[in-house]
C-alpha cells in the first residue's frame, strides 16, 4: 500500500530493519516506547508486535494527510491497541506527554535530529524524557555516506546528521554503536 500511495515509498522500513526492531523490543522489554516519525506505520507495527501487553508506543507523524491511512494499519493489526497516534511536531508534542521512554526510535525530519536528542537528553532546560538504561535507536545516520564529506551548500539534512553524530560522539552520558 505504501508503494502504491506514497510518493517517496523508499522510506517506509525495510523488512529486516522492521523484524530487527520488533527483536530488540521483545527483548527489552520496554513499558513505554517512542517514535519520532511515523510515516505509513510500518515501523511502529513492528515494534508493536514486540510490546508486551500493557506497553505503549507514541509515534508522532507531522503530516495530517497520513494519519487515516496510518490508523487503517493500526486498527487490523492485533498489536495497533498498544500505539497511540499523534499528529504533529515531535518537538512539541512529545513534552507534553509527560513520559519518560525506555525505547526511542528516531526516523524523523533528519534536520531536526539535533533537537530531538536534545528533547530526549533534557538539554534545553527540559526533563529528560529517558533515563539510565533507555535506547535511544537513530536511522539514517550515514545519510547514505554524505556524513563523511563536509556538506555541500544548502544541504540541511547532512549539516542536522553530522552535529547530531558529534552531540552523541561527544556525550559522556550514552555509549553508541553504529550497525
Amino acid at each position: 500500500a505504501t508503494h502504491h500511495r506514497m510518493v517517496a515509498p523508499r522510506m517506509i522500513s525495510g523488512h529486516i530493519q522492521g523484524k530487527f526492531l520488533e527483536l530488540l523490543t521483545a527483548t527489552l522489554h520496554p513499558k513505554r516506547v517512542l517514535e519520532i516519525g511515523t510515516f505509513t506505520g510500518y515501523s511502529a507495527l513492528c515494534i508493536a508486535a514486540g510490546l508486551d501487553e500493557g506497553a505503549r508506543l507514541d509515534t508522532f507523524e507531522v503530516d495530517d494527510e497520513q494519519q487515516e491511512f496510518i490508523q487503517s494499519f493500526f486498527d487490523r493489526s492485533p498489536h495497533g491497541h498498544k500505539i497511540r497516534l499523534h499528529i504533529g511536531s515531535a518537538l512539541e508534542g512529545v513534552p507534553q506527554l509527560g513520559e519518560r521512554y525506555d525505547l526511542v526510535f528516531m526516523d524523523g525530519d533528519k534536520r531536526e535530529y539535533p533537537a530531538y536528542y536534545r528533547m530526549l537528553m533534557g538539554d534545553e532546560g527540559g526533563v529528560p524524557l529517558v533515563q539510565e538504561g533507555s535506547l535511544i535507536i537513530a536511522d539514517n545516520i550515514l545519510w547514505y555516506g554524505k556524513v563523511t564529506e563536509p556538506a555541500r551548500h544548502g544541504d540541511h539534512h547532512t549539516e542536522a546528521l553530522q552535529e547530531f553524530n558529534r552531540l552523541v560522539r561527544d556525550d559522556e552520558r550514552v555509549e553508541s554503536v553504529i550497525l
